[in-house]
C-alpha cells in the first residue's frame, strides 16, 4: 500500500503513482486540478510526498515530460537496426503508436501541455531517432529528400492518427490507418511498391507482443 510508505522517503513506486495521477488529472480536469493536496489524495499519500520526490509542482511538470519521453525513447531504442532501413522505420512507427496507446495521458502532456523550451527540447532529442532512421533509408536509396523533412511528415501523420485514436474517433482502427498512411507517404518519398511490401512483411515478423513490454512501461 502506498499509504504505508513514508512520505519523507523517496520511493520509485510512489513517484510513478504521482506522475500517473498528475498526467490523468491534467487530461481529465485541466491544469487547475493539479494541486499538491489533490494529487496526494489521488495517490493516497501526503502532500510531503510530492516535495520529497519533486520539490514542488514546477519540477513535477518537468518530470512528467521527462517520463513521457523516457518511455517513448525506451520503446524506440528497442528497435534494432537491420539491412532494411525502411522496415526499421516501420517498426519504430509501431513502437511509437503502441507507446502512445499504453500511456495516453502522458502522451497528451508531452505534446499539448509543455510550458517551456526545455521541455520541447526533450521531444527533439527523441525525434532525432526517427530522423536518423529516415536518413538510413535515404542513404540506401529507398527515400529521396532531406531526412529531417521526411521524418517530420511521418511524425505529423503519426501524431494526428494517435491523437484521434486516443480520443476514440477511429474506433480501434488507428494502427491499420497508421500503416496505410505510412505506406502512402513512403511511396511519395520515392520507394517502390514491391520494396514497401517486402519491408512491411519484414517489419511484421519483428513484432511479437513481448516487444512492447508490460502495459507500455
Amino acid at each position: 500500500m502506498l499509504s504505508n510508505v513514508s512520505p519523507k522517503t523517496a520511493s520509485p513506486e510512489v513517484r510513478t503513482a504521482l506522475l500517473e495521477a498528475a498526467a490523468r488529472l491534467l487530461v481529465e480536469e485541466g491544469p487547475a486540478s493539479l494541486t499538491t493536496r489533490r494529487l496526494a489524495t489521488e495517490v493516497g499519500t501526503s502532500t510531503m510526498a510530492v516535495y520529497t520526490h519533486f520539490e514542488g509542482m514546477d519540477k513535477l511538470r518537468r518530470a512528467l515530460a521527462e517520463e513521457g519521453f523516457r518511455r517513448l525513447a525506451e520503446r524506440l531504442d528497442q528497435v534494432e537496426g537491420s539491412d532494411d532501413p525502411v522496415a526499421d522505420v516501420m517498426v519504430m512507427g509501431v513502437a511509437y503508436f503502441t507507446n502512445a496507446m499504453a500511456n495516453p495521458n502522458l502522451y497528451h502532456f508531452m505534446f499539448t501541455e509543455h510550458s517551456n523550451e526545455d521541455e520541447i527540447g526533450l521531444g527533439l532529442e527523441t525525434f532525432q531517432r526517427l530522423i536518423d532512421g529516415v536518413a538510413r533509408a535515404v542513404e540506401a536509396g529507398r527515400f529521396k529528400g532531406e531526412a529531417e523533412e521526411l521524418a517530420t511528415q511521418l511524425w505529423v501523420t503519426a501524431h494526428g492518427i494517435v491523437t484521434l485514436e486516443i480520443a476514440g474517433v477511429l474506433d480501434g482502427e488507428g494502427l491499420q490507418l497508421f500503416a496505410e498512411m505510412g505506406s502512402n507517404l513512403m511511396r511519395s518519398f520515392g520507394d517502390d511498391e514491391d520494396s514497401i511490401l517486402r519491408s512491411i512483411a519484414g517489419a511484421a515478423e519483428r513484432l511479437p507482443p513481448a516487444f512492447f513490454g508490460p502495459e507500455g512501461k
